[in-house]
């Protein structure tokens, strides 16, 4: 939406007004994300190669294989890129599924699912 796009803004410090941010996403969703790991550590995924729960990747039912999209944590404001490599989430409402990894780094191992935004970039 409009209003997603111009919060993107990003102020510059170099006096020259605002600058867009590095990337410009081409393709953002919002909703719930959990993740996935112990069970499925070791096995292959949608795309072919050995799940690693260590890696930062995502399973989405629709994009690319290979696509690198930023996850950012709705409350809290953490980000992470991350590549899909699988397919899913088969949870009813739920927009994605990431490995242990990129949870931790967003900060939501405890709590299991939280509300996120995924950019394609």
């Amino acid at each position: 939406t409009l209003a997603t796009l111009a919060a993107l803004l990003v102020a510059a410090p170099t006096g020259r007004g605002q600058a867009f941010p590095d990337t410009v996403p081409e393709w953002i969703q919002q909703g719930p994300v959990s993740w996935y790991g112990p069970g499925f550590h070791g096995r292959r995924t949608a795309n072919g190669e050995i799940f690693d729960t260590h890696d930062l990747t995502m399973a989405h039912r629709s994009l690319d294989f290979g696509s690198q999209v930023r996850v950012t944590n709705l409350d809290n404001g953490r980000s992470v890129v991350v590549r899909v490599n699988d397919r899913g989430p088969y949870v009813r409402g739920r927009v994605a599924d990431l490995s242990h990894a990129a949870a931790r780094e967003l900060g939501f191992v405890d709590d299991g699912v939280v509300k996120a935004r995924i950019e394609l970039l």
